[in-house]
C-alpha cells in the first residue's frame, strides 16, 4: 500500500496503492488524519490503483469523511474501477460520499 498527496488549487489529492485491508487501514487512517490535523479541508480520494478495499478500507473512508466534515471540510472520491467500484456500489458507500469517475471531475465539482 502506498499513498501520496499531491496539491491542486485548494484539494489534496490523495492517491491510495495497492490494497486497503485490516493491516493498513489504520496507516492510511493515520497519515489522512494528520494531515486534516495539518489543515487539509478539501479532500480527494483518488482510488485508481487502488487494487482492494476491505470493511475495514470503508471504515477509515468514513471515519475520515466524518472528520473531514466536522472540521468544515469535505472527502470525495474518484477513480473507482473493479472489485473497488463493486465494493462502494454493495455497500452503499457510493450513495454517503460524493463518487466521481476521474480527479478532474471532483475537482471541478468544487
Amino acid at each position: 500500500m502506498n499513498i501520496t498527496l499531491t496539491r491542486t488549487g485548494d484539494a489534496a489529492v490523495i492517491a491510495v496503492q495497492g490494497r486497503v485491508d485490516t493491516l493498513s487501514a489504520p496507516t492510511v487512517e493515520q497519515k489522512l488524519t494528520q494531515w486534516l490535523d495539518e489543515g487539509e479541508t478539501r479532500m480527494i480520494l483518488d482510488l485508481s490503483e487502488l487494487e482492494y478495499i476491505s470493511s475495514a478500507g470503508l471504515r477509515t473512508v468514513l471515519v475520515i469523511g466524518k472528520k473531514a466534515k466536522a472540521n468544515g471540510g469535505s472527502l470525495c472520491c474518484c477513480a473507482l474501477r473493479g472489485m473497488v467500484r463493486k465494493v462502494f456500489d454493495v455497500s452503499g458507500f457510493s450513495l454517503v460520499l460524493p463518487v466521481y469517475n476521474t480527479v478532474d471531475e471532483a475537482l471541478a465539482a468544487g
